[in-house]
């Protein structure tokens, strides 16, 4: 026999934060890949400074999912309703509140309330899919407070960058270059190994064996991929990072100008501090730890940038 029946589901959690800096968190939810670590990558389609439409890529399991979500933002509130036009779980439509209340200046009480509807379920899946979605409701909740909590030292552990190189060649040779992370390992000479699986087209999940660090260690990194070839661009967001760095996200990106093609990578870094001293030394400051991984991280998009330059100008002279 079927079921067909709505789920609620009311959690609350105590968090050491501003309720202004918790409800930030919530609202900017472009910021989310490298605050929270299911989401990949989040588009705002539209925004009207209320209402908002985006799309987000998360990872559950193996699986990355890509939803449709409504918001609306009330900050007066602190509250802000959701629902998913579209999902990749079982049972929809998904829709609910999150709440900020003020709790003194350092603290906030947060709720989740999230609705969904059961279609067509057995009654045993039923209830397998809620202990499911039951602990991922947890999960959410632990991982804001996790990231709420580090608000005083937040703009000291992330940072922001970006290197580029003019290309005068196709972007469809640049992006080519870019796409087939696969055969790195043999033509990057900083990527020892690679491996790339894309069961669905344009969602790569490429696992990377690397010695771009100083001193020539060898670091792991599972990533997933989102290639977007009509818009020149590949977001990227790191599941396995070294040690160093608690969160990485970035983007490729392709500009094409008069006379050829102005290549991008920009990218996003949240450092682990327990980290720092553990990997750099003793006494290692956080503005030192910043220099050594914008450093690192800007010597192997460097290498990866005149690669792909060089890939697309050599077959352009061959074709000449």
């Amino acid at each position: 026999m079927s079921s067909q029946r709505v789920h609620a589901s009311e959690q609350t959690a105590w968090v050491a934060a501003p309720a202004g800096v918790v409800y930030g968190l919530l609202a900017d939810a472009v910021r989310w890949p490298l605050l929270l670590p299911s989401p990949v990558h989040v588009e705002r389609m539209d925004f009207d400074g209320e209402h908002e439409r985006l799309r987000l890529w998360d990872v559950a399991g193996d699986r990355v999912r890509s939803f449709h979500l409504r918001r609306v933002l009330r900050p007066h509130a602190r509250a802000v309703d959701f629902e998913q036009e579209d999902t990749a779980r079982l049972g929809v439509p998904v829709s609910g509140t999150w709440t900020v209340e003020p709790k003194g200046d350092t603290e906030s009480l947060v709720t989740l309330v999230q609705r969904r509807t059961l279609v067509g379920l057995p009654a045993a899946e039923s209830e397998r899919s809620q202990r499911e979605w039951q602990a991922e409701l947890d999960a959410q909740l632990a991982h804001l407070k996790e990231a709420a909590e580090r608000w005083e030292r937040m703009d000291r552990l992330l940072l922001s960058f970006e290197d580029s190189v003019h290309v005068q060649g196709p972007a469809e040779l640049v992006y080519d270059f870019l796409y087939r992370i696969g055969d790195w390992s043999e033509s990057v000479p900083h990527v020892e190994w690679s491996s790339v699986i894309e069961d669905v087209p344009g969602v790569q999940v490429a696992v990377l064996d690397t010695c771009a660090a100083p001193g020539g260690r060898t670091v792991s990194t599972r990533a997933v991929r989102l290639c977007f070839p009509s818009a020149a661009r590949i977001v990227h967001k790191e599941l396995v990072t070294p040690e160093l760095i608690a969160a990485h996200s970035g983007e490729w990106s392709l500009v094409p100008d008069e006379d050829g093609v102005r290549v991008v990578c920009a990218q996003q870094v949240m450092l682990n501090e327990e980290a720092v001293e553990r990997v750099l030394g003793e006494g290692t400051s956080l503005a030192e730890a910043r220099r050594y991984v914008r450093a690192w991280l800007g010597r192997a998009s460097e290498e990866v940038l005149g690669l792909a330059k060089w890939h697309a100008q050599s077959a352009v002279r061959r074709l000449r």
